[in-house]
């Protein structure tokens, strides 16, 4: 019979990220958790302390002297006090500092991931709802090592109490012992109970950020459509569920102070009733019974714990969501390289699932070297998952994306995006400038390249036009939609590389200007390969050949005075 090897146990991917977390401020958490536990026991001294003063006070008083005793022990107690104030304040700064570095690194960490997943990410998430993971969520997980490291202390305090109690006379530590498992059961249950409904707020939450993402995307067309109330009441129709696990989530924890309350007095007369009977007994001095009522009541401090534990749990739901988002596989690759010269991109047997179904199916597509293929079909026709799909910024599901013979994965990271360049429907306007969305990659193009650039995608017209011309602001130049498709064109252009690919880059432009920059695209790119999802007859027409897409397949491959002939086709542009 085959045996098989039990598999070491791995924490939660949770744990395993908040550990990843504490690492990272593991100097800020080792001196966090040295403070909190000298603060517990400078908090555990001072009872003692005070006790022993008033126990000098005492003897003095019955003898006449007290040989210097009640002064030291006084000086102990401000002392005590004083660096009780310390720790306190230093506490206070670490906490604050490392919630920040936690912070920092786990959004850091999801962002990069984020953005090496690709478009991937934001068909699973919602726009709105990754940014408040990346916001809200990151912040909740971010307290969990500093809590962890106060959590310590929090601990410290009451078995330090206990064993106080225990030092003065042990049967007051069998008093307080007695009630120790109704604190223990309550504590368990509370972390149990807590941590379903503070994951059920955060994902209503999240639900609520990805509606609100994306009413505010589509502010527009809201506007036009005068459904201002309606998309309000969609956006806000899961606050009501908001509401409930916020008040349950409060109720639970105001269930366990309440219990807590309603336990540690008990205890608390209890140790206080033992005390008095040893003090007759002459067991215990007037300063023990004031220690012991105090130690009492530091350790039946559980509210400090119920503190702690609730936001460890918040902590725990957070980074159980930011797991969701890390869980998303990041694309691979190779290393292998291109040749000197080329250009030839190859579909071969192309499948591409995306929502449950089947967008592209079956596709077989070659662009030769240095030619331009325009690519057009109907709305919905898996045009834009196919330009994703040419330059690797997804995979497909099954067959193979080549270029000059070399799978698209077997590719270096570097290589691909040097020799791959994109120009899009609705750029991203990204850098401080005009100047720097034009260069806006890695290695970033020369000034004079940036420029040039500009002109041929008839950008440089209305940049030269702005007091600062290419320093401009891109939040400061008022952009059109031609404008802004003319500045990811220039992108385009100003970056090297064997093939372009236009998805739908030029819709937005005036058929003069849409003119001069096709004519642009093949004088000032002679030497690549370009992949254009066209939308209008004229750009197919400029095109060496023409796919025709329909329903996911290829349905003709030819020139567009060919295609023409078909009803069909030309239909596809009357649509």
């Amino acid at each position: 019979m085959a045996t098989t090897t039990p598999r070491p146990h791995q924490p939660p991917a949770d744990a395993r990220l908040l550990s990843g977390a504490a690492r990272h401020s593991a100097a800020r958490c080792a001196a966090l958790a040295l403070c909190a536990v000298a603060g517990a026991g400078v908090g555990l001294l001072l009872p003692l302390a005070i006790g022993r003063a008033l126990d000098a006070v005492l003897t003095g008083h019955v003898t006449g002297h007290d040989g210097g005793d009640t002064t030291r022990w006084i000086l102990a107690c401000a002392a005590l006090v004083g660096a009780s104030a310390l720790l306190d304040a230093v506490d206070g700064v670490l906490t604050g500092t490392t919630n920040a570095r936690a912070t920092a690194w786990l959004r850091g960490r999801v962002t990069r991931h984020v953005l090496g997943v690709g478009p991937r990410a934001t068909a699973r998430f919602a726009h709105g709802d990754l940014v408040a993971r990346l916001i809200d969520n990151a912040a909740h997980a971010g307290i969990a090592p500093a809590t962890f490291a106060s959590l310590v202390a929090a601990l410290v305090m009451p078995v330090g109490a206990v064993v106080a109690l225990a030092l003065i006379d042990v049967w007051l530590a069998a008093v307080f012992l007695v009630g120790g498992p109704l604190l223990a059961l309550l504590l368990r249950t509370f972390v149990r109970v807590s941590s379903d409904c503070v994951a059920r707020y955060q994902r209503v939450q999240g639900d609520i950020a990805g509606r609100l993402g994306e009413a505010i995307g589509g502010a527009r067309t809201i506007a036009a459509a005068h459904t201002e109330e309606k998309e309000s009441a969609r956006v806000l129709h899961a606050l009501p569920e908001l509401a409930r696990q916020g008040h349950r989530m409060w109720r639970v924890q105001a269930r366990s102070q309440a219990q807590a309350v309603a336990i540690a007095p008990l205890l608390q007369i209890s140790v206080a009733a033992v005390a008095g009977a040893l003090l007759l007994r002459h067991r215990i001095t007037v300063g023990d019974l004031l220690a012991a009522s105090r130690y009492a009541v530091l350790a039946t401090g559980i509210g400090m714990l119920v503190g702690q534990l609730g936001g460890l749990v918040r902590a725990r739901a957070a980074a159980r969501r930011l797991e969701e988002v890390l869980t998303e596989p990041v694309a691979t690759y190779g290393e292998e390289e291109l040749p000197a010269q080329g250009g030839l991109l190859e579909l071969r047997g192309v499948k591409a699932d995306r929502g449950g179904r089947t967008v592209l199916d079956g596709v077989d597509l070659t662009v030769p070297a240095g030619s331009t293929l325009a690519v057009v079909g109907r709305s919905g026709a898996g045009k834009s998952l196919l330009a994703s799909l040419a330059g690797r910024l997804a995979d497909p599901d099954e067959g193979d994306v080549r270029l000059d013979g070399v799978p698209l994965r077997a590719l270096g990271r570097e290589e691909l995006r040097r020799e791959v360049g994109y120009a899009f429907e609705r750029p991203a306007l990204l850098g401080a400038t005009l100047a720097d969305t034009i260069g806006f990659g890695a290695p970033r193009p020369a000034p004079s390249r940036i420029e040039e650039a500009a002109r041929a995608a008839r950008a440089d017209t209305f940049i030269t036009r702005l007091p600062d011309g290419y320093a401009t602001p891109c939040g400061e130049a008022p952009l059109s939609g031609g404008e802004a498709q003319r500045l990811g064109l220039a992108r385009a252009f100003a970056r090297g590389g064997r093939l372009l690919i236009l998805d739908d880059a030029m819709s937005s432009l005036d058929t003069v200007t849409e003119h001069h920059i096709a004519e642009a695209l093949l004088t000032h790119t002679p030497r690549r390969s370009r992949l254009i999802i066209a939308h209008r007859a004229a750009t197919a027409a400029r095109a060496d050949a023409v796919a025709w897409l329909h329903e996911g397949r290829i349905r003709a491959v030819g020139t567009h005075a060919e295609l023409w002939q078909r009803r069909e086709y030309r239909e596809v542009f009357d649509a």
